[in-house]
């Protein structure tokens, strides 16, 4: 089993930046990848980026964020993942998730709300 935790979250004027973090702990040694997906009101969860434990630790984006969000893990801490968010826009409010994909399953945090203010 694997928990997740996310914080960070919270009100940021049009323009502004958070820093997201999710923090895994029990199996973690199982873990393969680890992503932020985002779901705004009346819209489909979406994935936004993703980080894979692989020798590259390869990140891929969404095209709405790109330029904009980066995935990192922690330097000291590999099983903290940041999600670092600038130039937020009004369209990027949402609950963002943490969700860590093991060999047999995947696994989600609780959410946490990010609001754009315009």
């Amino acid at each position: 089993q694997v928990q997740l935790v996310e914080s960070g979250g919270g009100l940021v004027q049009a323009g502004g930046s958070l820093r997201l973090s999710c923090v895994a702990s029990g199996d973690t040694v199982t873990i393969i990848s680890m992503a932020w997906l985002r779901q705004a009101p009346g819209k489909d969860r979406e994935q936004v980026a993703i980080l894979y434990n692989d020798a590259d630790t390869t990140t891929t984006y969404a095209y709405s964020v790109k330029g904009r969000f980066t995935i990192s893990k922690d330097n000291a801490d590999e099983n903290t993942v940041y999600l670092q968010m600038n130039s937020l826009q009004p369209e990027d409010t949402a609950v963002y998730y943490c969700k860590a994909r093991a060999r047999t399953r995947a696994y989600w945090g609780q959410g946490t709300q990010v609001t754009v203010s315009s």
